[in-house]
């Protein structure tokens, strides 16, 4: 299976109840001269968005959308230095981040931190 088959089916397990993926085309181009860059930022994840939780009662119920990133990659794909640097970032200031290559590892990146 290709990264962007995997890619497909991770997006479509991930974009079920609280939680919503968008694809995040990151690329560069020179376009008349000039550098051109498109995406979030060098090094983010395939997909980025977001998962709803429910803050604890001291909140007073409230819900909040916690910043979401998933690296897609083959069996044998592996993530660049940026891309591991930006999901350390993602994850080191409370965000749900991580590597998959299935839509049950994608799953399974947001259940653990529900579980946290």
């Amino acid at each position: 299976m290709t990264e962007s088959e995997i890619q497909a089916k991770i997006q479509a397990a991930c974009n079920t109840g609280d939680t919503r993926a968008f694809r995040n085309n990151v690329a560069k181009i020179k376009h008349q001269g000039r550098w051109l860059n498109f995406g979030l930022c060098v090094g983010s994840s395939d997909l980025i968005g977001f998962h709803t939780i429910t803050i604890e009662p001291h909140h007073v119920g409230k819900k909040i959308a916690v910043f979401l990133a998933i690296e897609c990659k083959s069996a044998t794909g592996k993530a660049t230095p940026e891309q591991q640097n930006f999901i350390k970032f993602i994850s080191d200031r409370g965000g749900i981040a991580g590597i998959a290559r299935s839509a049950t590892e994608a799953l399974t990146i947001i259940t653990n931190y529900k579980s946290c």
